[in-house]
């Protein structure tokens, strides 16, 4: 699973000005100048401002290892127990076209290869976001994102908008109907966290950065193709997105059917925080999924009949099955340099896990730290705690010796995964941010047979 997410300078900043908070609104003049914006995080080149056009790109690697832990036994979907180490590699050009005052063209152009830790497998919450949990996949650039933005004034006084490769306009209108069609990843719009949702500078693991329960529609690389509509008003949004579901579980292909297989993805967004006088958000998730989907009782009784050597949760005739999750998200600011950040999110968990990862509730919190607290404006650092579940017949299937599609020991003595992650960013020049961090990992795979699993990691993050 690949996810390139920059969330530029709203990461870390205090959650009034994460970017679902962005009072923002359209077009520069036509005859403005073209100067540098005062961008929160630093690049390499300098982005201007008065223009129609967007030109940015980033690089990111990271380098991540375990030493040897025990494990009393491995499957073929196991976090291997030996000494491991891999680096990964996202590589992303992102361009722009403000069409007129209220359309663009948004396309981005991506490489991703390198090495997962056991090539992504043997946890829920992986600790690389940026892996490419296929190695099979083609090496070669491809399109990330590519799509029509378009814009619907509902009011006439606009607010400011920090332009970034998600929306070029200087202005919206501050109540607003945006529609977004072609390609794009669910969490570009969807669980954003200004705290917790970015790899290139905030936390790595894939379950903190977002809500491991949320099975979102995506192909092997994160992205999907649907249309996104999103209302803004003064201090709340709604927004809704219909996508493409791959056609097999962390599939690359979708299903082009839209009347057969399917994913509905709801949010509402308050701008308020539950400490009095001080900013937060509340964001309110709940989605349905329609996929070739297996059942996890099913595959255990045809184990148990006979039919099967093991549970095979991919062994059924072709039919349509029913997935459905909510989420909350919640950011806090405590002071105007330290965010904390919360998720909880809940699926039905009967079916199999198919687009994201294998979880069916989660809890996280944490805490976000802006360096400019410590006069190091753009340094950051963060701190966070998640623990996952999975149901019961999800459960029963490991441990009958069933696989999914990350998960396997063979057998299961069955514990709640829980992980803590910290991470210090540091700006090391312009554009250039290096950042040390470490994750623990109790009972990987939900089983309390292996583990406990210590990876530090080492991240180098360029901004063009």
């Amino acid at each position: 699973m690949v996810l390139a997410l920059t969330l530029g300078a709203v990461a870390q900043q205090p959650a009034d000005s994460s970017p679902g908070n962005s009072d923002a609104a359209p077009q520069a003049p036509s005859n403005a100048t073209d100067t540098p914006s005062d961008d929160g995080v630093e690049t390499m080149l300098p982005h201007f401002k008065n223009t129609r056009f967007w030109l940015s790109g980033q690089a990111n690697f990271i380098f991540q290892t375990h030493p040897p832990f025990h494990a009393a036994y491995s499957g073929g979907n196991s976090l291997r127990p030996n000494y491991e180490k891999a680096t990964s590699r996202v590589l992303t050009l992102y361009t722009g076209v403000r069409l007129n005052s209220s359309t663009e063209l948004l396309v981005d152009i991506e490489e991703a290869g390198g090495a997962a830790l056991s090539t992504g497998l043997g946890l829920a919450g992986d600790t690389n976001l940026d892996i490419v949990r296929n190695p099979s996949l083609s090496k070669a650039p491809y399109l990330g994102r590519g799509m029509i933005h378009k814009v619907f004034a509902l009011s006439k006084d606009k607010v400011e908008n920090q332009r970034s490769f998600l929306s070029l306009f200087d202005e919206l209108p501050r109540r607003r109907l945006e529609i977004r069609i072609g390609k794009f990843s669910m969490p570009d719009f969807f669980d954003i966290n200004s705290a917790g949702s970015d790899t290139h500078f905030q936390f790595a693991n894939w379950t903190i950065d977002n809500n491991g329960a949320f099975d979102y529609a995506a192909d092997t690389r994160g992205y999907t193709v649907g249309v996104v509509a999103d209302f803004e008003d003064r201090n709340w949004g709604f927004r809704f997105a219909e996508a493409l579901m791959p056609k097999v579980a962390n599939g690359i292909d979708l299903v082009w059917k839209p009347w057969q297989v399917h994913a509905e993805n709801f949010e509402y967004e308050l701008r308020h925080g539950v400490i009095p006088k001080k900013p937060g958000v509340i964001r309110l998730l709940t989605y349905t999924n329609y996929a070739n989907m297996g059942i996890y009782r099913q595959a255990i009784a045809n184990f148990e009949d006979g039919l099967t050597p093991v549970p095979e949760i991919t062994n059924h005739p072709r039919h349509i099955t029913r997935k459905f999750g909510f989420g909350v998200n919640l950011e806090q600011n405590l002071t105007h340099y330290l965010t904390a950040f919360g998720r909880f999110g809940w699926d039905s968990g009967k079916t199999e896990s198919f687009a994201y990862t294998e979880v069916d509730q989660t809890f996280a919190g944490g805490l976000g730290a802006n360096g400019a607290w410590w006069r190091r404006k753009q340094d950051r650092a963060g701190i966070a705690f998640v623990t996952n579940a999975i149901c019961k017949d999800h459960q029963t299937y490991l441990a009958d010796g069933g696989l999914g599609f990350l998960l396997g020991d063979g057998h299961l003595n069955y514990g709640r995964e829980n992980i803590f992650e910290s991470y210090y960013t540091v700006h090391a020049g312009r554009g250039i941010y290096l950042a040390p961090g470490l994750q623990h990992i109790e009972n990987p795979g939900y089983n309390r047979d292996r583990g406990p699993v210590v990876v530090p990691s080492f991240r180098a993050h360029v901004e063009f």
